[in-house]
C-alpha cells in the first residue's frame, strides 16, 4: 500500500515501553487519514541528523511546531527499511519515503515543510537522547545489568 501525505497536518514521533526495550513509532495524519510507522532508534536518529544538514543549506524555517506527542495507540502500518529524503527546491518542502522492511511494498511519503522538518528533528533528538546512554568505547547502549563490550575482547568485566 502506498501511503501520500503532501500536506500533513501533524506530524508525531514517540516511543511505547521501557528504557532498553522501546518501539519507536512515527506518525502522520492528514484530515482523516493517519499512517503508524514502526522505525528502529537508529534510523530516527540518522533521519534526524539528515534533516539538520538539509535545512542548513534550505535556510532558517519560521516557528517550529512543538507537539509530537504520539496519538492514542492503534495498529502500527508497517515496519520501516529504508529511509529516502529529498529536497524539493521549488515548493521548499522536504519529501521523506519511508519504504517497509518486508517485501510488501508498502511505503509512505511525507512532504514536510522546514517547519515540521525541523521540529521533527528536534523531537527525535529528543526521544533517542533520552534513553540508555552509549557505551565510550564501542558505541553500543550501556544496559544497567552489564554491557560486554566488544572492543574489550573480553578482557574486561561488563561495563555498568
Amino acid at each position: 500500500m502506498k501511503y501520500e501525505f503532501d500536506a500533513p497536518d501533524k506530524i508525531m514521533v514517540g516511543v511505547r515501553g521501557e528504557v532498553g526495550n522501546r518501539l519507536f513509532l512515527l506518525q502522520a495524519r492528514q484530515g482523516r487519514r493517519l499512517v503508524i510507522l514502526k522505525c528502529e532508534k537508529i534510523q530516527l536518529a540518522a533521519l534526524a541528523q539528515w534533516i539538520s544538514q538539509v535545512l542548513e543549506d534550505m535556510g532558517r524555517p519560521g516557528h517550529l511546531p512543538d507537539d509530537f506527542t504520539l496519538e492514542p495507540e492503534y495498529e502500527v502500518d508497517f515496519s520501516v527499511g529504508d529511509i529516502a529524503i529529498a529536497v524539493d527546491e521549488e515548493r521548499d518542502v522536504i519529501e521523506v519515503t519511508f519504504e517497509s522492511v518486508e517485501e510488501d511494498e508498502n511505503l509512505a511519503t511525507l512532504t514536510l515543510t522546514k517547519e515540521w522538518a525541523g521540529g521533527l528533528a528536534i523531537a527525535i533528538t529528543r526521544l533517542v537522547e533520552a534513553g540508555r546512554a552509549p557505551c565510550p568505547l564501542c558505541g553500543g547502549p550501556l544496559d544497567a545489568r552489564g554491557h560486554d563490550c566488544p572492543r574489550t575482547n573480553g578482557h574486561r568485566a561488563p561495563l555498568r
